[in-house]
Parts: structure tokens; C-alpha cells; sequence
């Protein structure tokens, strides 16, 4: 009687292990097998972190094996299992994969297919395109469009601050040598210039191309902040002034949860300038979008706390927009709708499922509970947040409008905003870094693509692939079509660039505006089992040591290195 050996992985997590009992049973081409109980007498099986080894023997020839279920029945108490993966020796000698990396709950059980990525035109196969289809069914039940995660500070800022020595509280918590000089040099106007480029919000400030009517700033104001003895129209023309515009928040409601507590905010409009040090520095502020008697522009020449003042506002404003809109919105929201589509649309034996299931990982459960406890009504924003109460969903619904597939594009979203010249602009490390960061992940993708669509031809007839694009248009953005999201992918460079996208925004974006823990470029969990894949996978961690090496040699002799885009501390997903 034919006979295989099973290897069966359990997770290292805590509570991955099980004392409940574990089936197997063979799918094949020639016929299935009888349900074997996994156990071997007193020993105990599915430790967390064991790897264990079973011979299950047939009555007859199986032919080709095509599935594996497994199935979880009860001994005592309910009891998890994570089940990393299975291998399974044929009595012929071969090795076949079935990766996993799922929990199984209750009395349940899943059917794997072997590790091989397939697209459905190369599933022929009756019982193998019923499980893909089936598989699909299961998760379009569970995954809804429904489904934040703010600074993990928030705690510490509930009651009102009277004196600048408070700001020093914080630092109890993130005590390190950029912090402390942040903290020492946080009032002085190129420190407040330089939060612009390489701070947590490096994404607003823009190239101003023509100065705005509603900042009516003149060269008499700011004459003494101008140090090229031109004209505040010429230094623009000569690309020397930037602005940050904070007309998102022009109208949005303050929170007005405690009617014991008066909460405001400012629209502000910041006009800054490159000086001759090449530095970035404010030489106008105006605190509300329509200009007036009681609307007055400050200026560096003004009282030293009247400057400081408006400088603070400006702070508030770029926080909120910081963590409702380039933090929230941008990187965990829109990771949400790719993860959503992802296990709507693409089955797990589909290439793009295992390049990406990485990158979403953990989202709509980190998504979830943020909409259980942090921007829920009576949540921390609402507590802490002077836009909570309302103001923050607002700000969401406006911030929409402006959010398009361009935008998400690296290269683009810096073009756009006239900040691409590292001549022009040099210490612009978000942007540097990113770049570098972007292309290691696009020439990755592209590698990936180009292993399982020989043409584009394959990409387009690709309907599973063609759904998620879709899925994430429809549902995402609500078949929006000012936010130039593709309907459809034609082509295999389109294919990667999108793939890139979705990284990008889950790690590296979400490491520049926030922090980083579990690294680019590291896949524990090995969803691919093909050689040329994980050739592919190779390259890119060397390409993305290279970006690490150029960045730790630019920071060596730096007072404030910027380190938020080294892809060693680049998270894969906006959750790990």
C-alpha cells in the first residue's frame, strides 16, 4: 500500500500550539483517501514552534496529489492552531509544499493547494478550479467594505499644557540624540523649516510658483528675511520660495465633546524661503485662509512670541493634517482597501496574493480596532484631538477629493509638488530616500511580473487580477473617476507599477510618517516555493543593503540623520 510522510509545521507565536485533534485526508488525481488521525503515541503533538513528522499509508494509488485538507476536531476545550505549512513525500520520492501560514479556530479546517503560484487560465483541472472558485466565495462572505491607528503617544497630551517646559513630558518616552536636539532647537525657524522636509508630515510643502492672492504678502514685509537683494517676485521665479497651505482645515468643526473645554483651529497659509545656506525658513504665516484686518500675517521681524505663536499654530494644523489625513487616510486606509480587494478577489494560489499578503498584514484588524477605540464617538481623538467629535471625518471627506492614483505614485507626488531638483533643494532626505526605495521595490515587482505573465496579453486576460484592480476601484473610491484609479490593468508595466504602489504605501510610506519595525524585503512567512521567485526575492534585499549603505554613509557626519526610509527599519505593512 502506497505510503507518504507528512511534515507538519506549527507556528512560534504564543497559543499557536493545539492538543486538539488533526486529520488529514489526500486529494488526488486518481481518487481521495480515507481521514487519517495525526498522532503519535505519547508524545505531544503541534507544540508551539515543533515541527512534526507523520506516515499516513493509503489503500490505493492517489495518482497526482492535487489537494490536502486538514481538519481540527475538538479534544477537550476549544483550542487554536497556527498551522505554517505542510510537506508531503510522495512514495515516489518527490517533495510537494502546501504553505499555510493561517490560524484554523474552532472545529474548523482548510484544504491547501500545493505552493506553486497559478493564475486560473493554468488551472484545468475540475477540482482544482472549483477550490480556487470556492476558496473566493468564503472570503467575499467574510470581507466586507467596511472596515486607525493614531501616534502612540496620544495618551500623554489630555489635559492642556501651560508652559513650554511641558513639552519636555514627552521626551521621558522617546529619549534619543534627534529627539533631544529637536526638543533644544524646535523654536528656531530653520529647525521648523526642516520638520517640513524630513519630519513625521515631509509631504506638504510645494514649490510656489505664483504667490496666492489670499496671502497678500509684499518684498516690504519680508525684505529683512530675503538675502539674494531681489524681490519677493523674482525670488520665486527663481524658485526660492515654497509654501505649506493648510486650506484642508478651512471650516472644519473644532471639538466640542466637553463643553467645559474651548477647542480651535487654524486654516493657516506658511510662506518659507531658501536662503543662502540652502536652508528652508518661514518668513510669512497668516492663520486663516481669508486675509484681513483681523486676519494679520506675522513675520519673523515681529515680537519674538507673536513669531512663535503663529509658528505653534502652524505645528497644530500640520499635526492634524499629519495624523487624520498622510498618516490615517493615506497609508492605513488605502492599505485597507488593497487588503480588502486582495482577499476578495485573489485566491491564495495566485502570485499576486503571495506578493502582497505580506504588506497587508494584520491592516483591517489594526484598522479595526482604531474604529473601535480611537476615532469612534467618545474615542481618544474625541478626547485628545481638537478636530475629534466629527471634525476628523470631515477632514477625511474633503481630504478624498485629493486623493488619487498619481498621488500614491512616488516620483509623481514630488513632481507635483515642484520638489523633484536635489540641486535646488539638498537636504530633502524624504525624498531622496524614497526615490532610492521606490525603484528597489519596482524593479523587484517587475522581476515578479515578468516570472508569470510572459506577455501583456496574459496580464489582461488575468480576471481574477482584473477584479482586485477593479475591486479597488469600485469599493475603494467609489468608482471615482477624478481619482484616476485604473479600472482595468493592460499591461505588465502598469501591472508592476501598481504592485508597487500598494508596497510602497503600506511600508515605505508608512515608515516616513510614522516609525519601523519588521523590515522590507523580509518575507518569514514563505507564501512562494519557486526558485525563480525567491532568486528575485534575493536581489531585492541586496538592492535594498545597497539603499541602507548609501543612507547610513550620508547620516555618518550628520548632526539629525534621517533614517525613516533605510529599508532596515521600513515595516512591510502599516501594522508590523
Amino acid at each position: 500500500m502506497p505510503s507518504y510522510t507528512v511534515t507538519v509545521a506549527t507556528g512560534s507565536q504564543w497559543f499557536a500550539g493545539t492538543d486538539d485533534y488533526i486529520y488529514l485526508s489526500l486529494v488526488g488525481s486518481a481518487g481521495c483517501s480515507e481521514k487519517h488521525l495525526l498522532d503519535k503515541p505519547f508524545y505531544n503533538d503541534f507544540e508551539r514552534g515543533a515541527v512534526d513528522s507523520y506516515d499516513v499509508t493509503v489503500d490505493e494509488e492517489l495518482g497526482e496529489i492535487q489537494l490536502v485538507r486538514v481538519e481540527k476536531r475538538k479534544y477537550w476545550l476549544h483550542d487554536d492552531w497556527y498551522l505554517k505549512y505542510l510537506t508531503l513525500k510522495t512514495p515516489y520520492g518527490d517533495y510537494i509544499e502546501f504553505p499555510c501560514y493561517r490560524w484554523i479556530s474552532g472545529e474548523g479546517e482548510v484544504v491547501l493547494r500545493d505552493g506553486r503560484a497559478r493564475l486560473a487560465r493554468d488551472d484545468q483541472i475540475h477540482i482544482l478550479k472549483q477550490h480556487r472558485r470556492k476558496e473566493l466565495e468564503t472570503r467575499q462572505k467574510q470581507y466586507r467594505m467596511e472596515n486607525l491607528f493614531i501616534n502612540r503617544f496620544m495618551h500623554m497630551f489630555q489635559s492642556s499644557w501651560s508652559d513650554f517646559a511641558d513639552f519636555e513630558k514627552i521626551f521621558v518616552k522617546i529619549n534619543n540624540t534627534i529627539s533631544e536636539r529637536v526638543m533644544k532647537r524646535w523654536q528656531e525657524d530653520d529647525m521648523f523649516g526642516y520638520q517640513f522636509l524630513n519630519g513625521c508630515n515631509p509631504v506638504l510643502i510645494r514649490r510656489c510658483t505664483q504667490l496666492p492672492e489670499k496671502l497678500p504678502v509684499t518684498t516690504e514685509m519680508v525684505e529683512c528675511s530675503l538675502e539674494r537683494e531681489l524681490t519677493l517676485e523674482q525670488e520665486v521665479q527663481q524658485g526660492n520660495i515654497f509654501i505649506v497651505d493648510f486650506e484642508l482645515l478651512d471650516g472644519i468643526d473644532a471639538n466640542k465633546t466637553d463643553p467645559c473645554t474651548l477647542q480651535f483651529l487654524a486654516a493657516p497659509i506658511c510662506l518659507l524661503y531658501k536662503n543662502l545656506a540652502n536652508k528652508i525658513v518661514p518668513i510669512a504665516i497668516q492663520l486663516n485662509q481669508i486675509p484681513g484686518e483681523e486676519n494679520p500675517i506675522f513675520l519673523p521681524s515681529d515680537a519674538k512670541y507673536d513669531w512663535l505663536l503663529a509658528k505653534i499654530w502652524v505645528r497644530s494644523s500640520d499635526f492634524h493634517v499629519h495624523q487624520t489625513i498622510t498618516h490615517l487616510l493615506r497609508t492605513h486606509l488605502v492599505s485597507e482597501v488593497f487588503g480588502i480587494a486582495m482577499y476578495r478577489q485573489l485566491p491564495a494560489v495566485h502570485p499576486i496574493f503571495k506578493l502582497l499578503v505580506a504588506h497587508v498584514r494584520f491592516t483591517i484588524a489594526i484598522n479595526t480596532k482604531a474604529r473601535e477605540q480611537l476615532i469612534c464617538e467618545y474615542g481618544l481623538f474625541d478626547k485628545a484631538n481638537a478636530t475629534g467629535g466629527g471634525g476628523h471625518v470631515q477632514m477625511v471627506q474633503r481630504a478624498m477629493q485629493d486623493l488619487t492614483y498619481t498621488s500614491l505614485c512616488f516620483p509623481e507626488a514630488i513632481k507635483a509638488r515642484g520638489m523633484e531638483s536635489k540641486e535646488d533643494i539638498p537636504y530633502y532626505f524624504y525624498r531622496d530616500d524614497g526615490l532610492l526605495v521606490w525603484e528597489a521595490i519596482k524593479t523587484f515587482t517587475a522581476e515578479v511580473v515578468g516570472i508569470y505573465y510572459e506577455s501583456d496579453q496574459v496580464v489582461e486576460e488575468d480576471q481574477e487580477l482584473q477584479d482586485f484592480v477593479k475591486d479597488v476601484y469600485v469599493y475603494g473610491m467609489r468608482g471615482r473617476k477624478a481619482s484616476g484609479f485604473p479600472k482595468a490593468l493592460r499591461s505588465r508595466e502598469k501591472l508592476s507599477e501598481y504592485l508597487t504602489v500598494v508596497i510602497f504605501t503600506a511600508s515605505a510610506q508608512h515608515a516616513a510618517v510614522n516609525f519601523g519595525q519588521l523590515f522590507l524585503g523580509m518575507y518569514p512567512e514563505e507564501h512562494f516555493i519557486e526558485k525563480p521567485v525567491k532568486e528575485a526575492m534575493a536581489r531585492f534585499r541586496e538592492n535594498l543593503e545597497v539603499v541602507v549603505s548609501m543612507i547610513a554613509e550620508r547620516n555618518k557626519n550628520k548632526k539629525l540623520p534621517y533614517y525613516y526610509l533605510s529599508p532596515d527599519r521600513i515595516p512591510n505593512s502599516v501594522a508590523i
